[in-house]
């Protein structure tokens, strides 16, 4: 397991750390309730450290990249962010990114685990274009502010004010004496922040001088546990949690990762036809589970007949009951449909997405 590079800074306030895509992360700071709160309520600090980061260089890195996935790259303005998805032919998921498009490189900000993956991928179709592929994850990493006093802690630190960008825009910023950049961030439901990108050797002075700005606005740290509660609630996919190497991303709701106007790139015949079709035989949907503790991976019946399974499970304040993702029929897709459990546990009801409050 690759460790976090502030492991310590987090030992010292009682972290426990679990390990995902074989990289060190921090599950929680003991209060779960407290981490959520504070994301949704007032501003929260994760250490996304661990996630995996590919630089793309070269003349030709954009229109290489256009080529490779579902998204708009060429015509993607500088400074900006898009979010895509990585395909095989046949339609399937290698992986998904955010790409950050920069004047002297593209980044694509992958999931843990995910970056030789989706590199071997890039690789095996980089012929002739002028483009090369670095692995950008021991030089740069991320922190996270989310929630609503997110802009506050920004105007707070030393040497600011620092603007919050507005989502999936970007600008250059000066924290703590290291060069950063400030990638704005929003999910459905509208809980918004911010993506600070900080050189790995500044990580502990960013770190140290956000939770100082935030002291006065009730920053609290978050761990993975509790960000996983606001993902849930929001109803986004994780890949290699929602996501597999055999999932469309039509299947994923993944729309505001695909541009239908961008031209060829691998995999697309599949999403044309799919979407020329009208429909996938199952999407992903919410799931209200009751105080029922399901599994990841559970089956969903309908009747006699398989219709889906369950992929994360969450208890949600939002909801005041468990809740969770899964695939479901498009049959059985229409909110306040009943779905028996597999394991005979008893039944659950499909919710749309995002969960709110009743």
């Amino acid at each position: 397991m690759e460790p976090l590079t502030l492991h310590f800074v987090h030992e010292q306030v009682g972290a426990r750390f679990i390990s995902v895509g074989g990289r060190e992360v921090v599950a929680g700071y003991g209060d779960v309730g407290a981490e959520y709160g504070a994301a949704r309520d007032a501003v929260a600090l994760h250490d996304a450290s661990y996630r995996e980061i590919l630089r793309i260089t070269g003349e030709d890195r954009a229109s290489f990249l256009h080529g490779m996935v579902t998204q708009e790259v060429k015509n993607l303005p500088v400074g900006s962010a898009a979010y895509g998805a990585f395909l095989t032919v046949k339609g399937a998921m290698v992986g998904d990114a955010r790409i950050l498009k920069r004047e002297d490189d593209l980044l694509l900000d992958l999931e843990p685990g995910l970056g030789a993956k989706v590199r071997e991928f890039l690789d095996k179709y980089l012929i002739s274009e002028d483009a090369e592929l670095h692995d950008g994850t021991p030089d740069q990493a991320w922190l996270k502010l989310l929630g609503p006093r997110t802009a506050q802690v920004l105007a707070a630190v030393p040497g600011g004010p620092l603007e919050l960008p507005a989502p999936l825009s970007s600008r250059k910023a000066t924290l703590a004496g290291q060069e950063v950049w400030l990638l704005g961030t929003a999910l459905p439901g509208g809980l918004a922040g911010v993506d600070v990108l900080v050189p790995r050797a500044g990580l502990e002075a960013v770190w140290t001088a956000l939770v100082q700005a935030g002291g006065a606005h009730g920053l609290k740290p978050l761990g993975f546990d509790a960000l996983e509660l606001v993902r849930v609630e929001a109803g986004v996919p994780r890949y290699g949690q929602d996501m597999v190497d055999t999932t469309i991303p039509l299947e994923a709701n993944l729309t505001n990762a695909i541009s239908y106007n961008k031209g060829c790139y691998i995999g697309q015949e599949v999403i044309a036809r799919a979407t020329f079709r009208g429909h996938m035989n199952r999407k992903l949907a919410g799931l209200l589970l009751g105080e029922k503790d399901v599994a990841p991976g559970t089956e969903l019946r309908r009747g006699e007949k398989k219709v889906g399974w369950v992929t994360s499970v969450v208890t949600s304040p939002v909801k005041g009951q468990r809740v969770a993702l899964g695939y479901v029929h498009r049959d059985s897709l229409e909110p306040g449909t009943e779905l028996t459990l597999g394991d005979g546990a008893g039944t659950v009801t499909v919710a749309a997405l995002p969960f709110t409050a009743s």
